[in-house]
């Protein structure tokens, strides 16, 4: 029988099969997507709109309105992970990044924790480098109007929706 078996890993998550008893004693065979963790960051430029990125996302063959987020490097502090990845994917650093707590997006499958932020005070650096398989653009967007974009469907990404609103919760916005 299966104790803990790695089916396939690629970058910096895998697949893992294992057997697990659960709370009521029923044991299972469970599939889980390992995942290092992420940050997710919302950008507010010195005019108050929000900075999205326009990503083209492979697994699902469209463009897709979000927050700049990234995955967690080996033994990477998530403060240190949020301010590579907003300067990575945006081209802007930030004077101010606040912790805004965290959410589990994909819970029944994957161990993924998305670690949400705001970044204030940002400065446009020279420093603007996608990995390979991303095509970004980036935009500036009132906050009304990214309002209006998650009524009407324009933005479906689920980190951003919940870092927005908890920004919004806690007085950031």
């Amino acid at each position: 029988m299966i104790e803990k078996k790695v089916i396939h890993t690629w970058k910096r998550i895998s697949l893992i099969e294992e057997n697990i008893e659960l709370p009521n004693g029923k044991k299972i065979t469970h599939t889980t997507i390992a995942h290092p963790g992420a940050a997710v960051i919302l950008p507010i430029d010195e005019d108050g709109h929000i900075v999205l990125i326009n990503q083209y996302r492979p697994s699902l063959k469209k463009w897709l309105l979000e927050l700049p987020a990234g995955t967690l490097e080996h033994d990477e502090p998530i403060e240190i992970c949020a301010a590579r990845e907003l300067e990575e994917e945006t081209g802007y650093s930030a004077k101010e990044i606040y912790p805004l707590g965290q959410v589990t997006p994909l819970a029944g499958f994957c161990d993924e924790i998305q670690y949400l932020f705001v970044a204030k005070k940002l400065n446009k650096t020279s420093r603007y480098q996608c990995d390979d398989d991303e095509v970004i653009e980036v935009l500036h967007i009132s906050l009304a109007e990214v309002e209006q974009m998650i009524i009407n469907g324009s933005i479906s990404d689920a980190k951003s929706i919940a870092c927005l609103s908890k920004a919004k919760l806690c007085g950031y916005l």
